[in-house]
Order: structure tokens, then sequence, then C-alpha cells
């Protein structure tokens, strides 16, 4: 059961700044329900663009590598996806790739960027996960969108400068990992403060639908804007992240504290998701103690055969890749890998 109880400094001092306007303008606080529902909602729309993000590499490395002369996401070509032949013979970069993605080693080098870029959000999200006990979540969490959206329109912005250099879009993409991997911590750490156990099934299942409609909404972003210059795939993406990274820092409340909401915990069946403890100061649990957990080797094996496959396929696809192989060989078909995406 969540009650509201006087609104002390602490809490006017955490509320968000978005919050106090709108508590301004209706002249009394909001239900539980209602900073629940808020919560939900930013952070479904928060991690939904960081897979939006995401998408964009797998789509345009069918006009950064035209070999493979589709897109990355669809075995359809380009050109039905951009409506006519006629619009893909006027656009040069559709036609004749980009350098130095356009060469022999092309896919190569697009699959080297990909290893890159997951091995860094893999090493991140260890050095994430300790961060998110030790901060606010909201400023993490914004700073990791608006890093993300930085690093994800810089790598759209070699179009326009007519950047050619290949470790130029290996260090942005090696960034934007290190940003991306500030997500799925932050998001699940403040979900977990503002529910409990009772419904847990049902709110996690309606909530991780943020993943596929990220990489549809990406997908569809990012093609629809190829016609135009692969740059805009990137930058379209980057600024949507934003404006939303923008709202996570104006209106997100991080837990019922920080706007004056107590936690009065009735039976088992409403403890909070992180079991915390009301007389004692909050401590982070190291990686050692998290592991004495007789579930905390499982889960971490789990997940490290899952994400496996998302680091693997890349490597794996550079490895097999022929230069003159035909369309629907194994380096095509792994093109589209890049869509199975890191949490």
């Amino acid at each position: 059961m969540v009650s509201f109880s006087n609104v002390g400094p602490k809490a006017i001092s955490g509320k968000p700044l978005g919050l106090h306007l709108v508590h301004c303008i209706r002249k009394n606080v909001l239900s539980s329900k209602a900073y629940q529902a808020l919560v939900l909602s930013l952070t479904f729309f928060a991690y939904a663009s960081y897979h939006a993000t995401r998408k964009t590499t797998s789509i345009v490395k069918g006009v950064l590598d035209p070999k493979s002369g589709q897109l990355g996401f669809s075995h359809w070509r380009r050109s039905y996806l951009l409506k006519s032949q006629q619009l893909d013979q006027q656009n040069s970069e559709l036609k004749h790739g980009w350098a130095p993605f356009d060469g022999v080693d092309g896919s190569a080098m697009l699959g080297e960027i990909d290893v890159a870029f997951l091995a860094v959000y893999a090493l991140g999200m260890y050095f994430v996960g300790h961060l998110s006990d030790r901060m606010n979540l909201r400023i993490l969490l914004t700073v990791g969108m608006l890093g993300t959206a930085l690093f994800t329109t810089l790598f759209g912005a070699g179009y326009w400068f007519k950047i050619h250099n290949f470790y130029y879009f290996l260090v942005v993409q090696l960034f934007a990992g290190m940003f991306q991997s500030t997500g799925w911590p932050s998001v699940v750490a403040i979900v977990g403060n503002w529910f409990g156990k009772s419904k847990r099934g049902l709110i996690m299942g309606i909530w991780n639908a943020h993943t596929s409609v990220g990489n549809i909404s990406g997908s569809l972003i990012a093609s629809a804007c190829l016609s135009y210059g692969w740059g805009w795939s990137f930058a379209v993406p980057g600024i949507l992240m934003a404006f939303v990274g923008l709202a996570v820092l104006l209106f997100l409340p991080v837990n019922p504290d920080e706007v004056g909401i107590e936690k009065e915990v009735k039976d088992q069946s409403t403890e909070p998701l992180l079991d915390v403890a009301t007389d004692t100061k909050e401590k982070a649990v190291g990686f050692f103690p998290s592991m004495e957990n007789p579930w905390g080797c499982p889960i971490c094996s789990v997940s490290l055969f899952l994400q496996a496959g998302s680091l693997y396929f890349p490597i794996l696809a550079t490895l097999l890749h022929k230069p003159h192989s035909c369309r629907w060989s194994i380096p095509i078909r792994f093109h589209s890998w890049n869509s199975i995406n890191p949490l």
C-alpha cells in the first residue's frame, strides 16, 4: 500500500523540476497511481529510444556497404522500401556506398564496429551497475540518453561532413556503446523502486514491450529517412532520444521518497522489488557479495549466453564473409543480426 505523508525538505529538494511546475499549476499533489503511471510511461519510452537508436546501424549497413543489396533488417530490396527504382538511382550514396565501407573489406569493417560497440556495452554494464547504486538514477539515465543521442547523431554527421575515416566511426560507436550501457540498470532500478510484488508479472510483461516498440520504431524511422541521406537515419532517432532524455530529467521521480510518498508494507506480497532496510542507510552491494545469493550465478549464466549471441554473430559474419557471395549467403543474412539487441 502506498500512502501520502507530509512532504519534507528531502523530498522537496529531490523532486524533479517539472513536477514542481505541475504541482504549482494543479495546486495539489498527484496521486500514487498517477506517479506510477508516469514512471512506467517515462521509463518505457526512455528504453524504447535506446533500442531505436541501436537499430540505425543495422538499417544503414545496406547503404554503407551496397554489396548486400538490401537493408539490414529485411531481405527486401532497398528500391522496394524506398518506393521506386528511380529514387534509388538518384541517390548516389544508396547506389555506390560510403567509403571506407564500400571496399572489399567493407563488411569486415562493419563487423568490427559491431563488435566494438557490443564489447564496450557489455563492459559498461558492469560499471554502470555499480554507479546506479551510488548516484541519482535520474541523472545517470539522463546523461546516458543525452550521450547516446549525441554520438548517434555524430555517426550520422559523417554523411554531411564527408568523413571517410574508419577510426572516426569506430570511436563514435565505442562511446555510443558506453552510454547505451546506462539504460537497462537505471530503468530496472527505478521501476523496482515504485512497484511491489503483487502484480510484478503483469507490469513487467507490459513494460518490457519497450524492446519491440523501440526496434520497430527505430527500423521505420531509419528506413524512412534513407531517401534523404543516410545521415538522417542517425540524426532523427538521436534528436528524438534527446527530447525523451530531457523529459526524464524534468519529470521522472526516482523513488516515492522524492515526491513525499511513503510505502506502508502490509504483507509480503506488497514488498518492494528491491528490499530496503528502513532503519539503516542504504549500502551498495559489491560483486562478490551479490554472488553469495543462490540465484546470482544461475541468472548471470543465463544472461551471459543470451548476450553472447549478440556479440558472436557479428564476429562470425566477419570471419565467414566472402566479397563475391550471393544475395542469400551467410554474410548478407548476418547483417540483420544487429537487430538482436542487447538489453
